[in-house]
């Protein structure tokens, strides 16, 4: 589709936290009208909420919540991983470590869609098995401390251009153990994913300056100094990043990324039909945010960012009967992204994680800078829907199936 006359400021908007929320209401209102895929029982949203909250107080007593972040995945099982990273990084400078630490994630994100129901990742120094998030964190970790990113022998702990324009499907299945008895969802598009970030690293000079992801770190404090709203992250990674996503929207030549045409809200104005939800880029936000602040760089706004539209948290809310799929027969098909079944879920999912977190903060009397949207999901709403998944379904699965490419989920 041709989107002609559409300003930067327009475009600006879809990446913005204000779109997502705005557009995602839109599609909570015609649902809540009776138009959609989803029923929406608000009635249960206090009963959810409780769930949601006797989880939070179950993970974290003290309340001393973290933010939803790739780092809390690094320490699964009570492992310390991190101080070996740390042990590595000790000769280095400061804003040095910050680097390795922001391509250590950035990698680790973008790896991060959904693993599929099959895929477990044996940690070789444990002997222990992940599966899903979790897995992929530690297999991606592994990799990076074996310099598997870096085609720089003095400087293993990177990740550098050239080494992700080659890396090939097979690296990838040995990293993470993928074999025909252990299949890994979408490893041609996490490959893909990997060998666009490469070429974006050499073509955009002003935000890689070093031809490595970390470099977005002195890029932000080039343009904001040391004291960075988060939206001045997220836009940094939704700009500097753009163009390594699959082709879906693009507009005046810039790739939108986890943008979608929602059939429902097509009108006269041009980008009508487009609602954004910037799940991975918003997620690598929050695992930025840890590693910048270590380098005394202050972060604020944190809570305007929105909650990630992603299957744990759209999960929790069709397990826990706040929305109600209507037409049955769809749990048992498998869904595009980009089907408006699949937008309708994340859309309700952003709208119904704020009014969550709002009756959790009204009841820990807490406010929004306090208990972020990100500590909430943390707490919280991702571990509440894995919960719900595992007491509907064995494998813990999420209630829709989705077709995916690793690059969305």
């Amino acid at each position: 589709m041709n989107y002609p006359d559409v300003t930067p400021k327009e475009i600006d908007y879809l990446l913005s936290p204000i779109a997502i929320r705005e557009r995602c209401q839109k599609i909570f209102e015609l649902s809540l009208s009776g138009k959609g895929a989803f029923n929406i029982h608000l009635d249960k949203l206090d009963d959810v909420s409780g769930y949601v909250l006797s989880v939070i107080k179950d993970n974290y007593p003290s309340l001393d919540i973290p933010f939803h972040s790739r780092w809390g995945h690094f320490q699964t099982g009570g492992i310390d991983r991190l101080k070996s990273l740390n042990e590595k990084l000790k000769g280095c400078s400061k804003y040095e470590r910050v680097r390795a630490k922001l391509d250590l994630v950035l990698i680790s994100v973008l790896l991060d869609a959904g693993a599929g129901n099959e895929w477990g990742y044996v940690e070789p120094s444990s002997g222990h098995i992940y599966a899903r998030s979790e897995g992929l964190a530690i297999a991606s970790f592994d990799m990076f401390l074996a310099g598997v990113f870096s085609n720089d022998k003095s400087n293993p702990l990177k990740v550098d251009a050239q080494a992700l324009i080659e890396f090939s499907i097979e690296k990838l299945k040995i990293g993470f153990q993928v074999t025909d008895k252990n299949p890994l969802a979408g490893v041609e598009g996490r490959v893909n994913l990997l060998r666009s970030l490469g070429k974006v690293l050499t073509q955009n000079n002003s935000f890689f300056k070093a031809q490595r992801p970390g470099s977005l770190f002195d890029y932000l404090v080039e343009q904001h100094g040391k004291h960075l709203q988060a939206e001045h992250i997220l836009a940094g990674v939704l700009n500097g990043f753009s163009d390594i996503w699959p082709g879906r929207v693009s507009i005046n030549r810039v790739n939108m990324g986890d943008v979608w045409q929602y059939t429902f809200l097509q009108s006269e104005e041009a980008l009508s039909s487009l609602v954004p939800f910037h799940k991975l880029s918003q997620w690598l936000t929050y695992s930025l945010i840890e590693p910048i602040v270590e380098a005394g760089v202050e972060v604020s706004g944190v809570e305007k960012l929105t909650g990630l539209a992603e299957y744990r948290n759209g999960g929790l809310l069709i397990d826990k009967q706040l929305i109600e799929l209507k037409d049955k027969t769809l749990f048992d098909q498998s869904h595009l992204a980009s089907s408006d079944l699949i937008i309708e879920w994340r859309a309700l999912t952003i709208i119904l994680l704020d009014k969550i977190g709002d009756k959790i903060r009204d009841s820990l009397n807490m406010s929004k800078n306090e208990l972020p949207l990100a500590k909430v999901l943390e707490g919280g709403t991702w571990w509440a829907g894995r919960k719900a998944a595992k007491e509907l379904r064995a494998n813990g699965e999420p209630p829709l199936k989705l077709k995916s490419d690793g690059t969305v989920f």
